[in-house]
């Protein structure tokens, strides 16, 4: 075990906006929770909180490396679509000490997954009070709660805005 400093320095920051991976079309990680870690001479990666990473594209495989300062990594495969990357995404779950902020985190490799920066108030954009009264709803929003035909929606379904009808009814059923 090494432990980062003047001649390997390795920093770890919060992201300052909302980051997100794409993979075949879909956004599969939407986080403004992200660390960067910034190691030496090697480009920045971000580390995305699990809950924030729709998991369930992913395969754990038998692949793993080991960081001199950061601990052994696994590695997940990514199925989506018909589309296939292969050890595309990495975790460290027991990191040595000093790397403890990333510890279950997930992170992609860019040449296989798009990692990008998001100004999050272009896509969850506060809304004016005339703008609530209409419920306007950005575009973004929208296309995360709906199905896009897989089965399932990358966001929760929205609660209902209408009341069913009561569970017994005193007027034969007629409305």
């Amino acid at each position: 075990m090494l432990t980062p400093g003047p001649d390997h320095p390795i920093t770890i920051e919060p992201a300052l906006n909302r980051w997100r991976a794409q993979f075949a079309g879909h956004v599969i990680a939407d986080s403004d929770r992200a660390l960067i870690l910034r190691e030496a001479d090697y480009p920045p990666v971000v580390y995305f909180p699990r809950e924030d990473v729709s998991t369930e594209y992913m395969s754990r495989t038998d692949r793993s490396t080991h960081c001199p300062y950061k601990g052994d990594a696994g590695y997940y495969t990514v199925l989506m679509d018909g589309n296939f990357a292969e050890n595309a995404v990495w975790t460290y779950e027991q990191p040595y000490p000093a790397m403890a902020e990333i510890e279950g985190r997930l992170a992609f490799y860019p040449n296989k997954i798009e990692v990008y920066e998001v100004d999050d108030a272009a896509v969850n954009p506060q809304p004016s009070r005339l703008a609530e009264e209409r419920r306007t709803i950005a575009v973004d929003e929208v296309v995360q709660h709906t199905d896009a035909g897989a089965g399932a929606a990358q966001r929760e379904p929205w609660p209902p805005n209408v009341e069913g009808p009561p569970a017994t009814c005193d007027d034969g059923g007629l409305r």
